[in-house]
């Protein structure tokens, strides 16, 4: 069967709500399992987002193995042709990492609920409780795409070059150093603070198209430069890495490793307080 994709990338409730039954869509929640028993989308299969990240410190962000995911995927029932739709109930995040990590074993046919449960949920649509188990599908290892990753190595080759940007999602607070979530505080030098919320409006979904274009351009995260998106673990940082997809930016990456590497180590270099 032929890969379709049935939605867009940012796809709103009620128009995924006219294609929940259609049979190429895996749905994912990647909300709490209390919560996804608690109240799910029809047809949803629960996604535990533990077993999306290593969980080793001091980088618990960093991708599992492929034979780690290329199980957890065969059990969701991923496969070729199916078109992912997830979302979460935080606003995006770790739907967001789930996309990057579908980019990195070469799964393009995804799609993400802008506002997630809670859109759905304020929209008046029906969840359901219960446990949907997915139909295991065939074990494939995947080859993971380092187009899509950037490491420490990298970031640090590249720290003078003009073309390439680091965008730090984490919040005001820790991208200063006033507060300190790994060893050290502070920032990869030159980076641009853009916290992942302030791409967000006030019900939580992301701002609209032109608004979120318009407020990058000002922070000076332009869709020329080779972007590499971070936060404590890439785990904020995957809302910034969709919100950046969906403007159609061509270069974007995500540094797993992301501060729990890079401020536990004593040979980054640091940088504190704000950029002048």
């Amino acid at each position: 069967m032929r890969a379709m994709n049935t939605l867009p990338l940012i796809v709103e409730p009620a128009e995924l709500s006219a294609h929940l039954a259609d049979p190429g869509l895996l749905l994912v929640d990647l909300c709490s399992a209390e919560k996804y028993r608690d109240g799910h989308i029809p047809g949803a299969v629960h996604l535990n987002t533990a077993e999306l990240i290593a969980g080793t410190k001091p980088a618990p962000g960093m991708l599992p193995t492929a034979e780690q995911l290329s199980a957890l995927f065969a059990r969701i029932g991923l496969t070729p042709e199916k078109q992912v739709v997830c979302y979460d109930d935080e606003g995006g995040p770790w739907a967001g990492r789930l996309i990057w990590t579908l980019d990195v074993i070469g799964h393009k046919n995804y799609a993400f609920l802008n506002g997630g449960k809670t859109a759905w949920v304020a929209d008046g649509l029906p969840l359901e409780t219960g446990e949907n188990i997915a139909p295991l599908s065939p074990l494939r290892l995947f080859t993971l795409d380092t187009r899509y990753i950037a490491d420490a190595d990298d970031i640090l080759a590249h720290l003078a070059d003009k073309n390439c940007l680091v965008w730090d999602a984490r919040g005001l607070d820790e991208y200063t150093g006033e507060k300190a979530v790994s060893l050290r505080g502070g920032h990869i030098p030159g980076a641009i603070h853009c916290e992942w919320t302030e791409l967000l409006d006030s019900h939580r979904a992301l701002r609209l198209r032109e608004d979120l274009a318009g407020y990058l351009q000002a922070k000076g995260i332009t869709a020329d430069k080779q972007i590499v998106m971070h936060c404590q673990t890439h785990r904020r940082s995957g809302l910034t890495y969709v919100a950046a997809k969906s403007l159609g930016y061509p270069h974007i990456r995500a540094y797993p490793g992301s501060w729990s590497e890079w401020g536990n180590a004593d040979h980054f270099p640091v940088n504190t307080g704000a950029l002048p």
